[in-house]
């Protein structure tokens, strides 16, 4: 039996990439998926119907997760069309590397906003209808530990990130409701190569220092999440699982 069968996920920032990946894998395992994007609507059209034509049943919901009634919609528009949510995954998040003369009020809202915000927001939506057995998993990063250059805003979103998943494993807990994170390393994406990282010494030195000897691709981090997703994690939570061959 499939491990997800009869679950609803909502996978936010799922229009490409990690969170396109994602929902593919949650709606392989048996998941109803709804998959958020913010602007990409043909991206996100485009992941409902490979997961349709594999099978599976999706629908894409346009909301931007930094504003509360957007965040609110997304999830009743799941509750709606599924009767019910045991999964969220917090993927939405937007980058950019700035050193601290180059910092602007513009430049942290940005991030902090979509970052961290948004995932209080959509957490905030979504545990009004997860139930007994729930998993929220938040997609935070390895640079909390790496801590590069020039990143001060982006890794403290993360760092943020990582501290809201302890808080609320202790908060959520009671209820039965776990809260895990993945820290993803670089990872090959449409971003990633729109950033200019994929082909460059950023990248072959990335590479270098990692033990698996390759950068990371959206289907290494989704399989994680499928299981913590799943019932095979149920004794996991506040759990933040690094996920980049072993860079670090």
């Amino acid at each position: 039996m499939s491990k997800l069968a009869g679950k609803v996920a909502v996978v936010t920032g799922a229009s490409k990439g990690i969170g396109a990946a994602i929902a593919k894998a949650l709606a392989a395992e048996g998941a109803k998926v709804v998959v958020n994007y913010a602007s990409s609507k043909a991206g996100a059209d485009a992941v409902v119907r490979a997961i349709s034509e594999a099978g599976g049943k999706a629908i894409a919901v346009q909301g931007d997760v930094s504003k509360a009634e957007q965040a609110k919609g997304l999830i009743d528009a799941a509750v709606r069309e599924f009767g019910h949510l045991d999964i969220l995954v917090n993927n939405s998040g937007v980058y950019e590397f700035g050193a601290i003369e180059e910092i602007t009020e513009k430049h942290y809202h940005r991030m902090f906003d979509v970052n961290v915000l948004g995932l209080l927001l959509t957490t905030q939506a979504a545990v009004k209808h997860i139930g007994e057995g729930g998993s929220v998993i938040n997609i935070s990063s390895v640079v909390t530990s790496l801590a590069p250059p020039a990143s001060s805003v982006y890794t403290g979103t993360k760092g943020a990130v990582d501290a809201i998943t302890s808080v609320l494993a202790h908060e959520l807990g009671p209820r039965k409701i776990r809260v895990n994170g993945i820290l993803p390393g670089i990872v090959e994406t449409e971003g990633t190569h729109t950033a200019g990282f994929i082909g460059s010494d950023f990248e072959r030195n990335a590479v270098a220092q990692t033990p698996l000897g390759r950068v990371g691709q959206p289907d290494d981090i989704a399989a994680i999440a499928v299981f913590l997703a799943s019932d095979d994690a149920r004794w996991l939570t506040g759990e933040r699982l690094v996920a980049s061959g072993g860079f670090r």
